[in-house]
């Protein structure tokens, strides 16, 4: 089926959004090391600093990838996971409403970008695919 150019410029403003929040993430997570590491202890995940450098890989490089359209499909199934993941293990805490609140934002994230992986990133990207 073929897209509208109104269908391609929206799926641009989408995944420049959607990248923006992962690329300041990785960003804010990388200038700080020490916090990052802690919190990833916090929850008993082991190798915390192995899972803090694939977090910042994830997030920068997914968000670069996502905003240029560059590999976006693999780009958004790789974000979408995260998300996913990062929802279960991050804020599980369901007698929280802020946990709670950041559980639904992380899973309507993943789908988010898991509608980038099934349709792809429009015609506004360095590859179409």
């Amino acid at each position: 089926m073929e897209t509208s150019a109104t269908q391609d410029r929206v799926a641009l403003v989408a995944r420049i959004l959607l990248a923006i929040l992962f690329i300041l993430a990785g960003f804010n997570k990388a200038t700080d090391p020490a916090g990052t590491i802690g919190y990833i202890s916090s929850v008993g995940l082991p190798l915390p600093q192995l899972v803090y450098a694939g977090t910042v890989a994830v997030e920068l490089l997914g968000g670069l990838a996502l905003l240029f359209g560059f590999k976006a499909r693999l780009a958004g199934l790789a974000l979408g996971l995260f998300s996913i993941v990062a929802a279960l293990i991050f804020h599980n805490d369901f007698a929280d409403q802020m946990q709670m609140t950041m559980f639904l934002k992380n899973l309507a994230i993943g789908g988010g970008m898991l509608m980038v992986f099934a349709f792809g990133p429009g015609r506004y990207a360095i590859d179409k695919g």
